[in-house]
């Protein structure tokens, strides 16, 4: 992604949708804790015109009624088509490539104020934070199960008298329905992937947690017990690209959103990515990007 991510969060997007409103409102609502669209294909078209990769800072939670899209999430593309769930979870990049004319989704999204309806780690598996996205394709049923969950919530979240504790129960049971899905395909997918693809998949997930304090390859080897060299050539076969070079990509994603979406100083970042100088930071950034912290700071 050469592109600085946009933080499209809740205030966010009551900008871009607020101006539209008299187009959308049957298809779209917002309050301040949750925002859900249903099948109207406006929505992307306006959030395209911002200029994607966006990041989250929220949980989103999506079903694909029609069309389809090549997505890419967390560096990684995707297609999704009709008959596919789709989460996202904070933390996310999300750069969408291209969006179908027919796609249309029913989805929601959780803002930061909503209550999550679980304590600090008792959330489901597949939203601990180990996974920052998925897409699963299901069964019939098991949209339709997903439907009708997210209809009651439709119809409460319009209704004049917002009844939170019950939309808090809704949404616990469509994780709930979500994690079983997620956790029923994993281990289909544990039986039939190669030890080269969890490599890969593990190593992908390490890097996103970890790519601000640790910029070398050994670290990742050393987690999933392997050599340098065998982990090199495992993630150079899987991808067509270097294990240095998905760190880095990561890495200097993450010095993009810092230089453009907070207030601290080029030598501030470049202690909070762990370079051993700013002098450092600054070349090896210019070296990635053709530009220095500075200059993509002031967005020269």
């Amino acid at each position: 992604m050469n592109k600085q991510p946009q933080l499209m969060d809740m205030s966010r997007m009551r900008d871009i949708l607020t101006p539209h409103l008299a187009l959308i409102s049957e298809n779209v609502v917002f309050n301040g804790e949750v925002g859900m669209v249903h099948g109207d294909h406006t929505v992307f078209s306006l959030l395209m015109r911002q200029k994607p990769p966006f990041t989250i800072n929220d949980h989103r939670f999506g079903i694909i009624l029609s069309g389809e899209a090549r997505i890419n999430f967390n560096l990684q593309d995707r297609y999704v088509t009709a008959g596919t769930l789709v989460y996202v979870g904070p933390g996310t990049i999300i750069n969408p490539i291209r969006l179908s004319d027919d796609l249309r989704v029913y989805g929601m999204a959780l803002f930061a104020d909503f209550p999550m309806p679980f304590a600090q780690g008792q959330m489901p598996s597949a939203f601990n934070g180990q996974v920052r996205d998925f897409q699963l394709p299901v069964s019939e049923g098991d949209i339709s199960t997903a439907r009708h969950i997210l209809d009651t919530i439709w119809h409460i979240v319009h209704s004049e008298s917002y009844n939170r504790p019950v939309v808090i129960a809704l949404v616990a049971a469509l994780m709930h329905h979500y994690d079983h899905l997620f956790r029923q395909q994993s281990d289909i997918q544990a039986a039939t992937r190669s030890r080269e693809q969890t490599i890969f998949d593990r190593f992908i997930q390490l890097v996103n947690q970890h790519c601000r304090q640790q910029h070398q390859i050994g670290y990742y080897a050393d987690r999933l017990c392997l050599t340098e060299r065998y982990l090199g050539t495992v993630i150079r076969q899987t991808s067509g690209t270097t294990a240095k070079d998905w760190i880095d990509r990561a890495l200097i994603t993450q010095a993009k959103v810092l230089l453009r979406h907070s207030d601290k100083s080029v030598m501030q970042i470049s202690e909070d990515l762990d370079f051993p100088n700013p002098s450092f930071f600054s070349k090896y950034f210019k070296r990635l990007t053709g530009m220095t912290p500075g200059e993509y700071k002031k967005g020269v």
